[in-house]
């Protein structure tokens, strides 16, 4: 764990240390907020709940998180930084849960920093704390099996684009996965139990439920189980590239 801290701490620093973070979270909160108000039409539902706030989250993450992940390892394999930073006395799971940690911490801390907005629906109306908090929560799992994705694919590649580009479209595929857009392709070939399991995987479904209020186990289940098999991958193309 002390190593695992370690990598978490520099990881970190590193990003308060370029434009990168400061960017991230200005674009975030700007988006987050002009789609809550203008899109989500949150002062004329005339109820008091952040529901318009939570329903583009699955969307702001597709584009935004792979902008996190993308450097994760990429960046480390392009400037040749891997080579020394593997011969540091660490394990490959510190040094893969470090920089995952910190990238997932910096996340919960743009999230956190919306808090304006929870504030603001507390002074307008009497919501449910509770439910609110659920929302928070769900976001920041289904943020955190993004960056999982995405770092897993950044370990495969040294080209920074490319590995935004692949987990996009890799996280949409997961996003999409149990709307009609993907469902009618397979209806009519398709045995129901594929289609019930290729909806399972569809992380709008996962958060909606919790952002409802409703922690099912099953949810939290699927985010932690997908965060932690993406680290699996994440560690074995490091290994696989480290060998190479």
């Amino acid at each position: 764990m002390r190593a695992t801290w370690t990598v978490f701490r520099r990881e970190l620093a590193a990003y308060f240390a370029t434009p990168l973070a400061y960017i991230f979270i200005v674009i975030f909160l700007a988006l987050a907020g002009a789609l809550t108000f203008f899109v989500g039409g949150f002062f004329e539902r005339g109820q008091a709940d952040l529901q318009p706030f939570f329903t583009f989250h699955p969307w702001l993450y597709l584009f935004l998180i792979p902008a996190i992940s993308m450097r994760l390892w990429a960046e480390e394999r392009k400037t040749g930084t891997i080579e020394l930073f593997l011969t540091l006395p660490i394990s490959m799971a510190s040094a893969v849960l470090g920089k995952y940690l910190a990238a997932w911490i910096f996340t919960g801390i743009a999230l956190a920093l919306t808090f304006p907005l929870w504030i603001t629906v507390s002074l307008l109306g009497s919501p449910d704390h509770g439910i609110i908090l659920a929302g928070y929560i769900g976001s920041w799992l289904m943020a955190g099996s993004y960056l999982a994705i995405g770092a897993a694919i950044s370990a495969l590649t040294k080209n920074q684009v490319i590995a935004f580009v692949v987990t996009c479209a890799v996280c949409f595929l997961f996003t999409v996965a149990g709307s009609p857009i993907v469902l009618n392709v397979l209806t009519g070939w398709a045995p129901q139990l594929l289609l019930e399991t290729i909806a399972s995987f569809s992380f709008i479904s996962h958060f909606q439920a919790i952002s409802r209020g409703v922690i099912d186990l099953r949810d939290i289940i699927f985010f932690g189980s997908l965060i932690a098999f993406s680290l699996f991958a994440n560690a074995a193309a490091v290994e696989l590239k480290k060998a190479n």
